[in-house]
């Protein structure tokens, strides 16, 4: 075995297991977390001061490492760096095999304020009605067409993380209450509405299209009939995006941010879009109300004689 795989087996193996198992976080964030570790690492291999002994590492190495990365990735990158390190060495702790965590108090350079991308209704209409279109001019068959408009549907209507859209069962859906009971970050459990229209397309691709309806089925299948993937649905997007005349760097959470924007445009409450997103914090679903704010200002700019 090479010092790496060394490495590899006896740190952050057990730890990669740990956020896929007790964490169950998404492969999303655990892949982050394993890229994080991979450069960290190549970053000690550079270093003497740590002497191939985590119990070494400490702020001010964690800082340096800080520092070079600023160099070479984006600030939100260094950012997911310094949040999966702080998670490895944290278990670390727990496990008896560290004492301390030399990333708290690392100083990191501040993110820019980004307002998320949105679709506007308008916009949202065209995408989804793609599937139809194409199956009207005999494009695509029906199978590949209506689960094309339920990916859609489903992503809008609900407002689904792809991942939680991929591994959505018939057992997670109440056909007569009109929700989804979903699993999404952190094992965190919350109750979707689909929606009138999303039902009805459920509805209609449950009686004639899927392969089985049983309680750990999954809803969304690829053309093989298979629980489909990440992967497959932003093809799937892609492709819609591209018949649309839409912007190509759309992407399935960009629809989740036209889903939070268009409720509180159409006046739900901010608390209730929280519940909906499932976001922990109450913070993290505010920055949609700067989306309204700066719509208000830019209407208010052409609309009024003393703007």
């Amino acid at each position: 075995m090479s010092k790496d795989e060394a490495w590899r087996s006896l740190w952050v193996d057990p730890f990669v297991r740990h956020l896929a198992g007790e964490r169950r976080l998404s492969q999303y964030t655990a892949r982050n977390y394993e890229t994080a570790l991979e450069v960290f690492f190549r970053y000690l291999d550079s270093e003497t001061r740590w002497a191939g002994d985590l119990k070494k590492v400490d702020l001010r190495l964690a800082r340096d490492f800080v520092i070079e990365q600023q160099r070479r990735v984006s600030r939100r990158t260094v950012h997911n760096y310094v949040s999966g390190l702080r998670t490895f060495f944290k278990y670390w702790i727990r496990q008896g095999k560290l004492e301390t965590n030399p990333l708290v108090g690392i100083v990191l350079p501040k993110l820019p304020k980004k307002l998320p991308a949105f679709m506007t209704e308008r916009q949202v209409k065209l995408l989804i009605d793609g599937p139809m279109r194409l199956l009207e001019n005999e494009a695509i068959p029906p199978f590949q067409a209506w689960r094309d408009r339920l990916v859609l549907e489903l992503l809008y209507g609900a407002g689904f993380r792809v991942s939680e859209l991929c591994s959505l069962t018939y057992g997670q859906v109440s056909f007569d209450e009109g929700v989804a009971r979903i699993v999404g970050k952190g094992g965190k459990s919350r109750i979707c509405p689909l929606g009138r229209v999303a039902m009805a397309v459920l509805d209609k691709w449950r009686r004639e299209f899927s392969v089985g309806t049983a309680f750990l089925d999954p809803v969304v299948l690829s053309n093989s009939g298979k629980k489909w993937n990440p992967r497959g649905v932003q093809l799937l997007l892609k492709k819609y995006l591209s018949l649309a005349e839409l912007p190509m760097d759309l992407t399935p959470h960009k629809i989740r941010h036209s889903y939070a924007t268009h409720l509180l445009d159409n006046g739900a409450d901010l608390r209730l879009v929280q519940e909906l997103l499932g976001h922990a914090k109450l913070s993290t679903t505010q920055i949609y109300t700067h989306v309204n704010i700066s719509r208000l200002k830019e209407a208010f700019d052409q609309a009024h004689p003393r703007a």
